[in-house]
């Protein structure tokens, strides 16, 4: 396949005026031999966006716990240019949750061959059990647990290393430190729905946890004399943070903010989505909790508080340049290369280069979606 007349996103973050050459599944630098020639029209041309941190779509959550579920997710966000995922884990009872992880390691083992047009499930996000009460938001209190180290191995296991991220409040277990030095080799340490301030996240950081799950949302507010968890973010140069750009967990000009304050390069825009992401308004449940929808905005039915989004990837990073202030070349940054090497991904995903996997989405100067290609195959054509 030959993608001819398009602006091509580099791993220099620039676009070029170029072509987009993919033989036997993955991008080339030259054609080999006759090949399907495809019209860009004009088209920006960019990776496969990658999600690692969502929990469903179209009337399914990771969480259902079945084969079925993740292919209907993965099918879905390959639709609208989601092209690699990691889904994120709620607070559930540990049995459940090792249940869910040995489900995922099951589907990834036939996914490729048998869904071949969906979505590479390339890493899980463990957002719960390890999470404080007072920052639960739309999480479930009853199942709330500290860390330990016994438990996240049992999850790693389960899900035969899929597990890429496990979320922690530190703040919540004194032997914390101990529990990032058990850990941190086997697994990325995030730092999730937590009311640490600033010297306990610090602490965390220093010890060699990376990650920061959604930044903003479920923790401390950042002030200038108790910076919290973001202060301790900014302050440690290893850390990524996810960004929800949905425009309704974050303001814009938080976000400009973040980006002057953080730099582009360790900044990963997620949706956050829930199962009523692409459904019709109504009522849906995310964790077992009762969620209401209206729009892009969801919320406990129970009080109100927000419970994560209704907005996909995609149209996340349209926010993020439209209304948000990022540039193209920023915002598609921060949804492919990223995301690809923070889960340890970017020999395979995050970049259209010669070797790669052949994920490529076309965009159109208004960013409407025009061509989805993955692994050298038409997902989607408008």
């Amino acid at each position: 396949m030959i993608i001819r007349n398009v602006k091509v996103f580099t791993e220099d973050k620039r676009f070029e005026e170029g072509e987009v050459v993919i033989t036997d599944g993955v991008f080339a630098e030259k054609a080999e031999c006759e090949e399907e020639v495809i019209d860009g029209e004009g088209c920006y041309a960019i990776p496969g966006l990658i999600d690692l941190h969502f929990h469903g779509c179209r009337g399914y959550d990771f969480c259902d716990g079945t084969e079925k579920a993740i292919e209907e997710i993965a099918k879905y966000e390959a639709s609208i240019g989601v092209t690699a995922i990691a889904p994120a884990t709620m607070t559930l009872p540990v049995e459940e949750l090792t249940h869910i992880l040995s489900v995922a390691a099951s589907y990834r083992k036939t996914a490729e061959k048998e869904t071949p047009l969906a979505a590479d499930l390339i890493g899980i996000n463990m957002e719960g059990p390890f999470i404080s009460i007072e920052k639960k938001g739309a999480q479930d209190e009853r199942n709330i647990i500290t860390c330990n180290a016994e438990i996240c191995q049992q999850f790693l296991d389960a899900s035969e290393g899929l597990v890429k991220f496990v979320g922690i409040a530190p703040e919540r277990n004194e032997n914390f430190l101990k529990f990032i030095d058990q850990m941190k080799d086997k697994v990325h340490i995030a730092l999730a729905h937590t009311n640490a301030d600033y010297d306990t996240a610090k602490a965390a950081f220093d010890a060699g946890a990376d990650h920061a799950v959604h930044l903003y949302n479920a923790m401390p507010a950042f002030t200038h004399r108790t910076p919290g968890v973001v202060g301790a973010v900014s302050d440690s140069s290893h850390v990524n943070a996810e960004l929800i750009c949905d425009g309704v967990h974050i303001h814009p000009a938080v976000v400009r903010a973040t980006f002057k304050m953080m730099g582009e390069d360790r900044m990963i825009l997620i949706s956050d989505s829930m199962r009523a992401t692409g459904m019709p308004d109504g009522r849906y449940t995310l964790g077992g909790l009762d969620v209401d929808v209206v729009g892009n905005h969801a919320t406990l039915a129970s009080n109100g508080a927000l419970a994560g989004s209704a907005t996909n990837l995609m149209d996340c990073m349209r926010i993020a340049v439209k209304k948000m202030g990022l540039s193209l070349e920023t915002a598609v940054a921060c949804a492919t290369m990223n995301p690809a090497k923070a889960l340890g991904a970017y020999e395979k995903y995050g970049s259209i280069t010669p070797g790669k996997k052949g994920n490529v989405v076309l965009l159109d100067k208004e960013l409407n979606l025009k061509l989805v290609v993955k692994d050298g195959v038409v997902v989607r054509n408008v």
